[in-house]
């Protein structure tokens, strides 16, 4: 005859562990090389360090080095992607306001081209990427523009 352990309580089966959620970002910004930081490699990258916690293996895992990862995240304009390493991590993340040049620490040109990178889990696993427009930052981006022009008019009146 079989026996099986006694089941533990409904409450206990049905508990899940916490859910990290990565936070949107804008891509660090980098030159253009087909071998270096594309944006696409660096959601993907955030995506393996989810999955792995392990800079090494998501470094491995992109085609990229550890320090190159390193440096990626020291760069100007690397607060989003910063974040976004931290929750993928597991560490508490302070939030980044996506809306403000001066928390992201790019200028809203950048951001509304860039759009906002979204890492997709499902069930604990790396899924996929999503780009999404990133609004708040064209109508930041329209506003300097009608700003510029209307000082442009004032200055041509002689005003």
């Amino acid at each position: 005859m079989k026996r099986y352990p006694p089941r533990p309580p409904r409450s206990a089966r049905t508990a899940r562990r916490p859910r990290r959620r990565i936070p949107a970002f804008h891509p660090v910004p980098v030159g253009k090389r087909h071998d270096g930081w594309t944006p696409a490699r660096q959601m993907a990258f955030i995506g393996m360090l989810y999955e792995t916690r392990s800079v090494v293996a998501a470094a491995k895992a992109v085609g990229m080095g550890r320090e190159s990862a390193y440096r990626l995240r020291k760069r100007a304009g690397a607060a989003g992607f910063a974040a976004a390493w931290d929750a993928a991590m597991g560490f508490a993340v302070a939030p980044v306001r996506l809306d403000q040049a001066k928390s992201t620490g790019l200028p809203a040109h950048y951001r509304m081209r860039a759009g906002l990178m979204q890492v997709l889990v499902h069930k604990g696993c790396f899924a996929g990427l999503l780009t999404k427009p990133d609004n708040s930052a064209l109508l930041q981006h329209i506003a300097q523009l009608d700003r510029h022009l209307a000082a442009e008019r004032m200055e041509a009146w002689g005003g």
